[in-house]
């Protein structure tokens, strides 16, 4: 606090002594005036320091609670870690799909077959027998796989050349002399094509066949659809008919969509026109090969 004056001597330099009872009344009212503002500076005082208390502890709960609030949030971001690492892990189960889908859209926009055409190529194997050669496709992962009845015709053992040029001996299980396929099994653990739908085939959609035309290995060739449901042989409206150039060699032959899935197996073509080709539609396939399964496996694989 300021240092006080001191009254009296005010007085005593100042003023006469007819003053001094005036001074007195003066002098005990400032004192009163004094003590009350010291009362009610130690109350405020008080006052500021009970509120300060109080500030403290509200102060340290809010601390405590900001503390308890970190943590939880430290321990749900460590959940979260593991989780995103868990979907990692999962996702890599999944990345042959997403390159699928990527070698789609590569397809579709740009015409580009490329990655397509190098995951089918996973699934086709050179035919071979002593007598001639032509094409197949894998169908499952057990190793069953198809080609044309007419490729093994005459063959007294067959073997199957896969895309990294192993050379597998190929069991026979049995042919449909109708549609002109055959089944043949390799030991499994090999990459397959799957089979479309062939009724959702459009004529006018792209297409890719691949085979061996003139003992070319993996050769591709690419049109489109011409038509659908051709007459061929037995009179079966079983045919897709295509522009993609076939020559010997690429019978057996996988016909594929921009999906990558087999819509039909290269089957024939005419000699006396220009981009003739016909493959078998896939349904047709899936029922060959049930029915020879069933007859000589007692079992169905499609």
């Amino acid at each position: 606090m300021p240092k006080e004056k001191n009254p009296k001597t005010q007085v005593i330099h100042h003023y006469h002594s007819g003053l001094k009872r005036h001074h007195k009344i003066v002098l005990g009212s400032f004192t009163t005036i004094v003590i009350i503002y010291m009362v009610v500076t130690a109350i405020l005082l008080n006052g500021i320091i009970v509120k300060q208390t109080v500030n403290n502890n509200e102060v340290t709960d809010r601390l405590d609670n900001f503390q308890a609030y970190t943590q939880n949030k430290i321990n749900e971001l460590s959940d979260n870690i593991m989780n995103t690492n868990e979907e990692i892990t999962s996702l890599g189960t999944q990345v042959g799909s997403i390159d699928k889908e990527f070698n789609t859209l590569k397809a579709s926009a740009g015409e580009d077959f490329s990655g397509i055409i190098e995951d089918s190529i996973k699934g086709v194997v050179t035919i071979r027998t002593n007598v001639g050669q032509g094409t197949g496709f894998i169908i499952n992962a057990d190793g069953y796989l198809v080609t044309n009845s007419h490729v093994l015709s005459g063959g007294r053992w067959v073997k199957a050349i896969n895309y990294k040029q192993e050379t597998i001996d190929a069991e026979f299980i049995g042919y449909d002399v109708n549609l002109d396929i055959a089944l043949l099994k390799i030991p499994n653990n090999q990459n397959y094509l799957e089979l479309a739908n062939s009724n959702k085939v459009q004529v006018g959609e792209k297409v890719i066949a691949i085979g061996n035309p003139l003992g070319l290995q993996f050769s591709v060739s690419q049109g489109i659809v011409s038509g659908i449901h051709r007459i061929g042989p037995s009179n079966l409206e079983a045919y897709i008919q295509t522009d993609a150039a076939l020559n010997p060699g690429n019978s057996g032959g996988p016909l594929i969509n921009k999906e990558g899935n087999v819509i039909g197996i290269n089957n024939f073509k005419i000699g006396s026109g220009e981009s003739l080709g016909f493959a078998l539609e896939s349904n047709f396939i899936k029922e060959a090969v049930n029915r020879i399964s069933t007859k000589t496996l007692n079992q169905t694989l499609m």
